[in-house]
């Protein structure tokens, strides 16, 4: 054992460095299938049982949450797809019509078993089994194959845990606040001087694309949020899906904000083509404003994803001082803004607008506002928990109040 033992530690050490999800479903589905080819041999040495490598080679996922819930689809599609077949053994043989028929059937009764994306894997069960001679024996060796290659999936993730992909999420959330402190940058400096709509317009241009981060951020929180799931190894994992999913709603509602503020720069930069865009004090309040908010952004996105308390308080800390710093540059602008727009009252509008996105990131970064969403969004988890379970609440409350009556007389 010892030998084994050094043998794999460097492919174990580059296991743990890499920890990317491509390197971790590579090796646990290699490594789960030829299990389940195992233990299928042992039980059917007659024949090849394909099907319990290739069921646990479907049923491993990522995450402990997403193996369990894939593998009670996978089983029932393959055991569905088996008693269509064994049915149809009984009354039409393999002809071109009877395959026709039995995929349809197939494909129909797989959309009413709810099996979700398992539902070719009805067909193909289906016609694995109906295309070979003795139907009966085929039929209960593919359950039982399939039995065996889901189970070995399930207990991959049970008795090997999954890694948790908090950390992985927390590093896309932060390079995305990094990219928005990038942008606003730009947008501050080139607002301070001559800039040409169009380059306002390629601001803009990025601004838009900043959608897609988006959307890549979120695949990994999803990621991330399925394995705190039914996970052993975590404890509070409610709370830290909260906290990370409310973190990423602030900073998509702040990069729409961005955008607004970019199609107002671009609007205001044309109508004052080729001018400057601000007087010079005005620009240079705007350029200081936005980069008091971009840093805030960077320490918004560190505070939602450090999970030590210590360093949580010091993140808060410095956020709270940099909204304050920028709340004060945010009053000596609006000041500014009024001036401009008392002597050239034709874009008061847009002056209006800048002051007002301006004013609504630094609403929603802030940390009362920050602190009432998640106790919003704690509420409302355990609102939808009692209301789906309300026998296991009941029960909860009762040895609740049990536990406290019982507290008491001992006192």
């Amino acid at each position: 054992m010892q030998v084994v033992r050094e043998m794999t530690a460097p492919a174990v050490r580059y296991v743990k460095r890499r920890r990317d999800p491509v390197t971790v479903q590579t090796v646990r589905s290699a490594l789960a299938a030829t299990v389940a080819y195992v233990i299928a041999v042992q039980l059917n040495p007659e024949a090849a049982p394909l099907t319990a490598p290739l069921t646990a080679l479907l049923v491993v996922q990522v995450t402990l949450y997403s193996t369990l819930t894939t593998g009670i689809r996978r089983v029932n599609s393959v055991v569905t797809g088996v008693v269509v077949a064994i049915l149809f053994s009984l009354l039409v043989g393999l002809t071109w019509w009877s395959l026709g028929l039995l995929i349809l059937s197939s494909l129909i009764i797989g959309h009413l078993v709810r099996v979700d994306e398992f539902v070719p894997e009805v067909a193909i069960s289906a016609m694995l089994v109906l295309g070979v001679t003795t139907h009966g024996d085929t039929a209960w060796a593919r359950i039982v194959e399939t039995l065996v290659g889901a189970a070995v999936g399930m207990a991959f993730n049970l008795l090997l845990a999954p890694p948790v992909w908090v950390e992985e999420a927390g590093e896309s959330i932060e390079e995305l606040a990094r990219r928005v402190r990038q942008l606003m940058l730009r947008i501050g400096e080139e607002a301070a001087g001559r800039p040409p709509s169009s380059r306002a317009a390629a601001r803009l241009h990025e601004a838009r694309r900043l959608d897609h981060d988006i959307s890549e951020v979120d695949a990994d929180l999803r990621q991330a949020e399925d394995s705190l799931r039914l996970n052993p190894r975590v404890r509070e994992g409610l709370l830290h899906r909260i906290v990370l999913r409310t973190g990423l709603d602030t900073l998509e509602i702040c990069t729409v904000v961005l955008r607004v503020l970019a199609r107002t720069v671009t609007d205001l930069a044309k109508e004052r083509e080729p001018g400057r865009l601000f007087a010079p004090e005005t620009g240079a309040a705007f350029e200081q404003l936005l980069s008091e908010i971009a840093d805030a952004v960077v320490s918004f996105a560190v505070l939602v994803t450090t999970s030590v308390s210590a360093n949580a308080e010091s993140a808060e800390e410095r956020l709270a001082s940099e909204l304050r710093q920028a709340a004060v540059t945010r009053d000596r602008l609006a000041e500014l803004l009024f001036e401009e727009a008392r002597r050239d009252a034709r874009e008061w509008q847009l002056l209006g607008a800048v002051l007002t996105e301006v004013n609504r990131i630094l609403d929603e970064m802030d940390t009362e506002h920050r602190t009432r969403r998640l106790f919003e969004e704690l509420d409302r988890h355990s609102r939808e928990q009692r209301e789906r379970l309300p026998r296991l609440t009941r029960l909860w409350e009762r040895l609740r109040r049990l536990r406290r009556g019982a507290g008491r007389r001992s006192s």
